[in-house]
């Protein structure tokens, strides 16, 4: 007779049980997450009336295997280059929510009588937001397009990379059993240092691996290859003393900025999906409901923590970003739930034996309960705002308005952000590479010489020399190299760089001479002739080395080649839509049907700023576009109107447009845009209603609003009047308007 291997057979159960119950969630509306957890319940320990699970230690393979894919997959979706564009206001507000609910987590912790480790666990279980929640709220609730849902979503990215940085930390705390401060910044310092070099190294030698080879990739193949190249970083970081987590989600992140990044995502959706299930099902098989019980009161504490904490702090980080108050409550509210990484988190901590194991099963109780209550946050933050506005008291209002207004006009670029922005970055990447020129030579090239040829102090001299050169392109970057984009800035900016350039080669000098005393110690022992020598011939060297500038230069025109490679590919079938639209105003796009009341008629006649307080900002027609059209412009079907307006506004307005998506692209020209002018006293628009100021031909577009003493006008009448200390938002050619300033 034949036998059934005990892993097939516990896979069997755990399938069967995952589809029976998730199909039972989504036909009742709920994140198929909990099902997953509900299932591995059924077939876990603490419940007899199913089939339990035989060989739990396998299964925690399959789970660990879920956690790897789990993580390349967000690393598919996170690309470093959206982290850039998020802004600051992305950044400041997930590092205030994370901050604030770590310490939540500890202090509540401390409070129950928990250990330090299960309460500094607790924080960060309690710290990070699930991106799967909230994704599947917004899409299901069809709020996509509304203006607090791109700041969310900078959010999760933000926090996507500070959940790698907790795992790393907190593995740190779990093997040192202590709260350094010394030893959690230099982990933190080694993860910076890692995270660049792989990044750096991965985005060079990645994307042209993958073309050489592109003609071979079928699907299967490139979902193999894709595979292979994370399990290749997964040892990497392991190796190197990092979870396998992180070397996963770091080769998602590298595969994400190549052309092929869509096509992996997509490829390895259904293997994520397979073992994320497998994960979560493991998850939901640790639930005791004795535990629960215990402590039931503990779950509901702890869920209140987390959702007044993660509203308070989310809310609060989006304010001091300078976003509104009704973004800020709409974003706290969103955000106010743990999912994925809290359970990944809470796994760490069992699996390095640091936590308690009722910490697990609470975890999960409170991110069920959360996850429940999320929608309906989401769904009633409107209401919840408009109640908060009308206990504010007017003056504090007008105070965070003009808050606002200060830091959306305060963001211009100063000298020493300029000057970052110039030699920073490519100081940074370049000593990135320096130093791990110096560890490779040092710790794998020299003892394999040493071995050879005995410890000799000329082979130490010749083994220093031949890494120094090694390192000379990128020493030259770091010392001698020209600003990245001079070319791109006005001549007076250019000349202010200019003036500093003494004190700027002086600095990138001392920079460069350190880090050759850096490399140099790798090899020799500290004696002054010793080092002044080498110091003195690398410097030489780098200045007066012929190849040291072509081979950087290379190197650099390849390395931008291939982290531009995917823009390069999107650029060439599209171009973005600018952003034309000021505080809680969005920009829709309305496809005109042949069967609204609207066609074949003027923008006057359609009266759209009267009906819903709509203001047409541009008008697509076939291969022709209208940037900000007049009253006399005749709407035709199937124009394509981009609209000015709140989420209410527009909400409004789509009924009477009925609106269809239409794939074609939009071609806008880049001048063309979002910016603002101050009217000062005296000024020709000053005195004037805004239909015979002027204004609207001298920069060849429309004003949008008006800021004045505090109040906002959106989409202001053209009789309306304007006067000195007007901040005027306007949407048109932006040179002309930098004139106008």
């Amino acid at each position: 007779m034949l036998h059934l291997p005990a892993l097939i057979q516990d896979l069997g159960f755990i399938l069967m049980m995952a589809a029976a119950v998730t199909l039972l969630f989504r036909f009742l509306k709920q994140p198929v997450v909990l099902g997953y957890l509900v299932a591995g319940f059924l077939v876990g320990p603490h419940f007899s009336l199913t089939p339990t699970i035989v060989d739990t230690e396998s299964i925690k393979v399959w789970a660990e295997i879920g956690v790897i894919f789990l993580l390349f997959g967000l690393g598919l979706e996170f690309s470093f280059k959206k982290l850039a564009k998020v802004g600051g206001s992305a950044t400041i507000t997930a590092f205030f929510e994370v901050a604030f609910m770590l310490g939540a987590g500890y202090l509540t912790g401390r409070l129950l009588g928990w250990s330090t480790m299960d309460s500094l666990f607790l924080g960060g279980i309690l710290s990070i937001s699930s991106t799967t929640i909230i994704v599947r709220a917004f899409e299901e609730l069809g709020l996509k397009g509304r203006n607090f849902v791109s700041l969310v979503f900078g959010v999760l990215i933000v926090e996507d990379l500070v959940a790698i940085l907790l795992l790393v930390l907190l593995s740190t705390v779990a093997a040192t059993q202590a709260l350094s401060g010394g030893e959690l910044l230099m982990s933190s310092a080694r993860l910076a240092f890692f995270l660049a070099l792989w990044f750096i190294v991965g985005i060079y030698a990645v994307p042209v691996f993958l073309r050489k080879i592109g003609k071979m990739l079928s699907d299967e193949t490139m979902l193999v290859v894709s595979i292979a190249l994370c399990l290749m970083m997964v040892m990497i970081a392991t190796k190197v003393g990092f979870s396998p987590a992180l070397g996963a989600f770091v080769m998602g992140s590298i595969l994400a900025e190549t052309r092929d990044g869509k096509r992996i995502e997509h490829l390895l959706l259904p293997v994520k999906d397979l073992f994320a299930a497998v994960f979560f099902v493991s998850v939901g098989m640790m639930i005791d409901p004795a535990v629960l019980k215990e402590h039931f009161g503990t779950v509901l504490l702890l869920t209140a923590v987390t959702i007044v904490g993660k509203f308070i702090s989310s809310g609060l980080g989006a304010l001091v970003s300078g976003r509104s108050l009704k973004n800020s409550i709409q974003a706290g509210l969103s955000l106010a739930q743990i999912g994925e990484f809290s359970f990944i988190i809470a796994t760490l901590g069992l699996s390095l034996k640091v936590t308690s194991e009722f910490l697990y099963p609470i975890a999960v109780a409170v991110s069920a309960v959360t996850t429940f209550t999320t929608p309906y946050q989401i769904l009633y933050s409107d209401r919840i705002y408009s109640w908060v506005s009308d206990k504010l008291p007017p003056s504090f209002k007008q105070r965070l308005v003009r808050y606002e207004s200060a830091v959306s006009n305060g963001s211009g670029q100063g000298l020493w952000g300029l000057v970052w922005q110039e030699y920073g970055m490519k100081v940074v990447l370049n000593s990135v590479v320096v130093i791990a020129i110096g560890l490779l030579g040092s710790q794998v090239a020299f003892p394999w010489v040493q071995a050879r040829f005995g410890n000799e102090l000329w082979v130490s001299i010749t083994s220093c020399l031949f890494t120094l050169s090694a390192a000379a392109p990128f020493f030259w970057a770091i010392v001698v190299g020209p600003p990245a984009h001079s070319e791109d800035y006005p001549a007076d900016t250019v000349e202010r760089l200019r003036r500093l350039q003494l004190g700027i080669l002086i600095v990138r000098v001392l920079f460069g001479v350190t880090l050759t005393g850096f490399v140099v110690s790798r090899f020799v022992p500290v004696q002054a002739v010793y080092a002044i020598f080498i110091v003195f011939v690398s410097i030489i060297g780098l200045f007066f080395s012929r190849y040291a500038e072509p081979l950087y230069r290379a190197f650099e025109a390849r390395f931008l080649s291939n982290l531009n490679e995917k823009e390069r590919e999107e650029a060439s079938k599209t171009q973005g839509v600018p952003v034309l639209t000021p505080w809680e105003a969005s920009l829709a796009e309305f496809v005109l049907s042949p069967n609204s009341d609207l066609v074949a008629k003027t923008l006057e006649q359609c009266r759209l700023k009267e009906r819903f307080g709509l203001t047409v900002a541009m008008i697509r027609r076939g291969n022709r576009t209208l940037l900000t059209p007049g009253r006399g412009d005749l709407l035709l079907p199937h124009d394509r109107l981009y609209l000015i307006g709140t989420d209410e506004q527009l909400a409004a307005g789509r009924p009477a447009i009925e609106v269809g998506q239409d794939e074609e692209d939009l071609v806008i020209p880049e001048a063309f845009g979002l910016a603002s002018l101050t009217l000062k006293e005296g000024s020709e628009f000053t005195g004037r209603p805004i239909r015979e100021c002027g204004l609207r031909e001298r920069v060849q577009g429309l004003i949008v609003g008006i800021e004045r003493r505090g109040e906002r006008i959106l989409s202001p009448d053209s009789s309306l009047v304007l006067t000195a200390g007007d901040l005027v938002w306007l949407v048109g050619d932006r040179a002309k308007i930098r004139a106008l300033r």
